[in-house]
């Protein structure tokens, strides 16, 4: 088993489930020739019932590691909380699951992150409203830090655009022997020019669709993942309900989804796949067989409640799925 270290948020998700208060409601403009779709009808000064609450610790950090950690490697995760309940949760969670907490830093006049995410029951569609606290900013760790874990693997998800401390881990664990594997977020996008700097450090990149064509041109995810291969050696574009496509630079995969299950919550969807590619991957498997892995992890995780509770342990049985080698 390998030792990886999980870079990234953590946060106390706050689960507000309804069947009938936050339903979808279409709202037409005249500039706008389709539909907005605005989501529920909580009315300004009014109390609603809530069917039922629901406490879960979330942030890519923390979901990341716990698919690391459920497939035996030893996880270690790296990153901020508050002194406060919500940080206690996220402590008791990475002690539950086995994950070393040493290296979490406990931000000063800050509270931890926390999320209040809306649920519709019956559609799992959600809305989620976030203060970042003290996962808002990660300028204060030490990538020096490294030099103590050594470790095989750097799984990095976003950093809110901080590209100094981005560049200040990948150059660390770069210079230790260590892989990468990065999973950018919106506001490293919008850095263009730093993030393809940093890509040279990255042995694994993962976007969606929309986020590759924001790093280079292109509308088919073929034309996307063979054009960012020229950055990153091995790419995985998700591209939702449609699958994904996958190259380690010998080998290009299509594949669909694992299994069409109802979707009960798409939150930490896109952590799964991917801490859940590396956790096979890291296990010893073949390419092929940890994209399998990361669909199955992912299409368990949406169809539970809670970005942790699906996460796979890479023991289970996994039944045939629609892959297949683009020439």
């Amino acid at each position: 088993m390998a030792r990886i270290v999980s870079l990234g948020s953590a946060l106390q998700d706050i689960y507000l489930l309804d069947r009938d208060d936050f339903v979808a409601t279409n709202v037409y403009s005249a500039t706008s020739p389709a539909p907005e779709s605005l989501f529920g009808e909580l009315k300004i000064g009014t109390k609603v019932d809530i069917d039922r609450i629901s406490y879960e610790v979330g942030g890519g950090g923390t979901n990341s590691a716990v698919s690391f950690a459920r497939h035996g490697h030893e996880t270690i995760f790296i990153g901020n909380i508050g002194h406060d309940p919500a940080g206690e949760a996220v402590l008791s969670c990475l002690d539950e699951e086995g994950i070393d907490s040493s290296y979490v830093t406990f931000a000063p006049r800050k509270a931890t992150g926390c999320s209040v995410i809306l649920l519709d029951i019956h559609s799992g569609e959600r809305t989620i409203l976030t203060h970042r606290g003290a996962s808002a900013t990660f300028d204060n760790l030490d990538e020096n830090d490294l030099d103590n874990i050594m470790p095989d693997w750097l799984y990095l998800t976003s950093l809110r655009g901080d590209m100094k401390t981005l560049e200040r881990f990948m150059k660390k664990a770069r210079a230790l022997g260590a892989k990468i594997m990065f999973n950018p977020g919106k506001l490293e996008l919008e850095k263009k020019s730093e993030l393809s700097r940093l890509l040279e450090y990255v042995d694994v990149l993962l976007v969606n669709k929309r986020e590759a064509a924001e790093i280079v041109p292109g509308a088919i995810l073929t034309e996307l993942v063979s054009r960012l291969s020229n950055y990153v050696k091995t790419v995985i574009i998700t591209d939702g309900n449609m699958g994904a496509i996958a190259t380690d630079g010998e080998k290009t995969y299509r594949f669909g989804i694992y299994e069409d299950l109802p979707v009960k919550d798409t939150t930490g969807a896109g952590d799964a796949f991917g801490s859940g590619f590396l956790a096979h991957f890291a296990s010893g498997k073949s390419f092929r067989q940890s994209l399998i892995f990361a669909s199955a992890n992912s299409t368990s995780v949406v169809s539970k409640l809670g970005a942790k509770n699906g996460i796979l342990t890479g023991n289970e049985e996994l039944h045939q799925m629609p892959i297949q080698e683009v020439e």
